[in-house]
């Protein structure tokens, strides 16, 4: 495996949600702290951030074209041109203790994000939404700690969701016809001195790789959930990975800052980084509506 790569001088206060462009070889990721996203094209180096003036927790790419988000006010168009967000649902209506964080779009389209308490005080407990392309939400897990990575075996058979706090991946059964989880069991428990599962994605092989908060490290595991492989990162708080590049064996990993105190002993926390793994990637599915 190469050696991990610095390849843009970001620093954003909590970079997050990286999605590869396949149609347009380019990444997206936010930051969600800065209120606005960022799209970076590699070949290039051509770099724009879009401030967006609210919290993303996460973004995906629309079938139809542009961008769907899951802000602190609830899920949003956002209109390019325009540069304004179109609200579509608020299913916490206008709670000032939660935010929405990580997610994703499944097989069918449906855009999966959750929540988080917002602020050192708040004691609030995070879900698991599910909008689905004719603009309804479910709820699908309660009480969530972190809601964070998430994401689906190349068969579509399992899904992965990560609640940081609890040092756990676990896996359900997935229904792809219609959007239902069961049969949660734990797929990875990490001891609390290994930092925190942040963002995961899943490789062709079925692989799964999960970045550690307050870890310094990506981790592979094998689909039964043992350790393949270990990245080690140049900053404390990697968030979460994404393939992309042309062939899809390109690992982008977002950072975000640390503590005030460390951050003169690691200079490019916040940063963009690549790693050439050799492994291709699954390509992120798009919303549907």
């Amino acid at each position: 495996m190469n050696s991990v790569e610095h390849i843009l001088p970001c620093r954003d206060k909590l970079g997050e949600g990286p999605v590869w462009s396949v149609d347009e070889q380019l990444l997206y990721w936010v930051d969600i702290e800065g209120e606005c996203y960022h799209r970076l094209d590699p070949l290039s180096d051509r770099h724009e951030v879009i401030p967006v003036g609210v919290p993303i927790g996460v973004l995906a790419l629309r079938e139809s074209g542009g961008l769907v988000m899951a802000t602190k006010k609830g899920f949003a168009f956002w209109d390019e041109e325009e540069k304004k967000l179109t609200y579509i649902a608020r299913p916490f209506g206008d709670n000032p203790d939660l935010r929405f964080n990580d997610g994703a779009v499944d097989c069918r389209g449906r855009f999966w994000a959750g929540t988080m308490a917002d602020g050192l005080l708040s004691q609030a407990r995070g879900t698991l939404y599910r909008l689905d392309p004719d603009g309804s939400v479910h709820e699908m897990i309660h009480d969530i700690g972190v809601s964070n990575g998430i994401g689906w075996s190349p068969d579509n058979r399992i899904m992965y969701f990560t609640d940081s706090p609890t040092y756990t991946i676990v896996a359900y059964d997935f229904d792809a016809e219609t959007g239902s989880i069961s049969n949660r069991r734990i797929f990875v428990e990490t001891p609390a001195e290994e930092g925190d599962p942040d963002g995961l994605c899943v490789d062709t092989e079925g692989y799964i790789w999960s970045a550690y908060w307050n870890g310094f490290k990506v981790v592979r595991y094998d689909p039964q959930g043992q350790v393949d492989q270990v990245i080690e990162m140049p900053v404390p708080r990697p968030t979460a990975p994404v393939f992309g590049g042309q062939y899809m064996d390109e690992l982008y990993i977002t950072s975000a800052l640390p503590v005030e105190e460390q951050r003169s002993d690691y200079p490019l926390s916040g940063d963009l980084f690549r790693v050439k793994v050799g492994i291709k990637g699954l390509a992120k599915y798009k919303f549907a509506g």
